[in-house]
């Protein structure tokens, strides 16, 4: 039976539901990680943003050394077994992170997450893998959608067992979850490269730069991965100051942080698993592409701009809607290479990324801490929003020129 055969939605189920129980676990944390980094550290919020900035720096930075490594495992000995590992090893972060006595303790835990951090691109690969063309871009949407609703549950669980159980509740709940959603992949979870489909390990292309000359050899993917470097700066404003920014300027504690990621993630759950399917059959993967990064310029400056709770929350509609540009992106980036290439592509587009989230974890929370301070020029705490909006537009601009290349 090929990868493509008749258990492709099956298969699709298996990664959905792979991936939403692992981004209940990511969310279940983001409410309270402001609290706890504040506590071990004995400093405000402000503070405590910057070692938030240097904790997203070293997860990115070991996702960009290990990235290229683990998608080119996964050529060549299969999604199924790097997929598994990778969770298994976030459920060991989660425990590392829960019981940390000290900062040095969520660096060591951060550090072991990226090193494994394989779960998205590798379930990219093994949907390209199960997908035909014309239907990739849809199927991208899935994980988009497991993101989306794996944060309304997230978020809300995350929220209420923080504040009735303690700060460091939730990390338990969600080492839990990760290391229950390896059990699942291993029981159920089945593998998407046949052997007869794979490619021998070359440990050249195994690392950030030898993945990157090994793809230099397709048309166009050199301005795409551009476009991914402006578009995962924007989104890297959000993870990395969301918390700070809506206790900061609106008085949020961690269960209102909690609500308003459940409604995002509601948002996107529907943006990511119905638009692709409706939008790229009207408008083209590249049309999608271009809405998406125009509703995504405007939602930034949207966030960077709200002077009232309703107001940030109106803006989470076009910032969703904009997510149809994500998947469409993804799959004219994955026509471009061969089946047996899958992994190195998500691995060289996850090491890019990551590296871009490497000065952008640092560089966003550092933004908001500085416009936050007393020596800042003028009190601005939707600076790091506002910086997102400009790489958004780069972003289309930049796709823009990359598509008359293409003619």
């Amino acid at each position: 039976m090929t990868a493509q055969a008749g258990t492709g939605r099956a298969a699709l189920a298996f990664i959905f539901f792979t991936m939403l129980i692992d981004t209940i676990g990511l969310g279940v944390i983001i409410p309270v990680s402001p609290g706890l980094i504040a506590e071990l550290t004995h400093q405000d919020l402000s503070g405590a943003a910057r070692w938030g900035g240097w904790l997203f720096f070293s997860y990115a930075l070991m996702q960009f050394i290990c990235a290229p490594l683990i998608g080119n495992l996964s050529d060549r000995f299969g999604r199924r077994p790097v997929l598994i590992l990778s969770l298994a090893m976030l459920g060991v972060d989660y425990l590392i992170t829960g019981f940390a006595p000290t900062i040095a303790w969520l660096f060591i835990g951060r550090v072991l997450s990226g090193m494994a951090g394989a779960s998205y691109p590798t379930a990219n690969a093994y949907i390209a893998d199960i997908s035909p063309p014309e239907k990739r871009a849809a199927n991208f949407g899935l994980v988009g959608a497991a993101f989306g609703l794996g944060f309304v549950l997230g978020p809300a669980l995350g929220g209420f067992v923080g504040e009735h159980f303690g700060l460091r509740a939730p990390f338990y709940v969600a080492a839990g979850l990760s290391f229950a959603n390896a059990l699942f992949g291993f029981v159920v979870l089945k593998e998407s490269l046949p052997a007869e489909r794979r490619r021998c390990f070359e440990l050249w292309r195994a690392n950030p730069l030898g993945a990157l000359k090994a793809l230099n050899r397709f048309p166009q993917l050199a301005l795409m991965l551009a476009v991914l470097v402006l578009v995962q700066f924007a989104h890297d404003s959000l993870p990395s100051t969301w918390s700070y920014y809506t206790m900061l300027k609106f008085g949020w504690g961690p269960g209102d942080v909690a609500w308003s990621l459940v409604a995002v993630g509601a948002l996107s759950a529907v943006s990511y698993a119905v638009l692709p399917r409706l939008v790229v059959p009207r408008l083209g993967e590249r049309g999608a592409v271009y809405l998406g990064f125009l509703f995504g310029t405007l939602s930034y400056l949207g966030f960077a701009l709200s002077a009232k709770s309703w107001m940030f929350y109106a803006w989470m509609v076009p910032f969703t809607l904009g997510g149809v540009g994500g998947p469409a992106l993804n799959a004219i980036m994955s026509h471009a290479v061969p089946a047996d290439e899958q992994g190195e592509l998500q691995g060289a587009t996850s090491s890019t990324t990551s590296l871009t989230s490497v000065v952008a974890m640092w560089a966003m929370p550092t933004l908001f801490a500085w416009f936050t301070s007393e020596a800042a020029p003028i009190h601005f705490p939707g600076a790091s929003f506002f910086a997102a909006a400009i790489c958004e537009l780069g972003a289309l601009l930049l796709f823009a020129r990359a598509m008359l290349r293409g003619r």
